[in-house]
């Protein structure tokens, strides 16, 4: 059997303004459902300036640490959370998803539950693949301190994981492609670049 070479991905392309979006996908649960919050933040490029064109994916448990393993996430009937949902940034940079407060997925040996954390992958111009990160919820110091991922980052690189709580219980997460402040990415070791 012969070994494959791997290949560039796609980059965004003024194909993804008609391909990728579908209704309500940054509803992850219907706006207004109990236990539903706003994720809200702002794409950054180098500069420092918003990209217009960026799209970002999100997989997360539901607020019990559930994984969802149910089918229709691309058919959203408007009461059924889930865990997945995909939105385009607007001219500003801003994106925004319906959601809830993710819950832990897995308890430490002999310490609280591990910090529960949504999954992002950002596509965007000038990207040849998708970048992968995460956001942390703010509360729970101990978990956060605990967390494998965030224990190994310094603390400067550590904060650019952790959302910030609004004042209405949403959370406000943005990203920074490169330059000051640039979030941390993460690299799937054996996964094709």
């Amino acid at each position: 059997m012969s070994k494959l070479t791997p290949t560039p991905g796609q980059t965004v392309g003024p194909f993804f303004g008609y391909a990728l979006p579908f209704d309500k996908d940054n509803e992850l649960l219907a706006p207004g459902s109990a236990g539903s919050i706003r994720l809200q933040g702002t794409v950054y490029d180098g500069a420092g300036e918003p990209i217009p064109d960026a799209i970002l994916e999100i997989w997360q448990p539901d607020s019990e640490g559930n994984v969802v393993q149910r089918t229709g996430s691309l058919v959203r009937d408007g009461y059924t959370f889930t865990g997945w949902g995909r939105a385009a940034v607007g001219n500003t940079g801003v994106f925004t998803f319906t959601t809830v407060n993710p819950g832990p997925t897995e308890p430490l040996p002999g310490k609280p539950a591990a910090a529960p954390f949504i999954s992002v992958a950002v596509f965007a111009r000038g990207l040849m693949n998708r970048l992968f990160t995460r956001i942390y919820l703010p509360e729970n110091e101990e978990a956060l301190a605990a967390d494998p991922l965030l224990s190994s980052l310094d603390p400067e690189r550590r904060s650019t994981l952790i959302a910030r709580r609004d004042a209405d219980g949403g959370l406000t997460w943005d990203l920074r492609l490169q330059g000051e402040n640039e979030t941390v990415f993460l690299d799937f070791e054996g996964a094709s670049q």
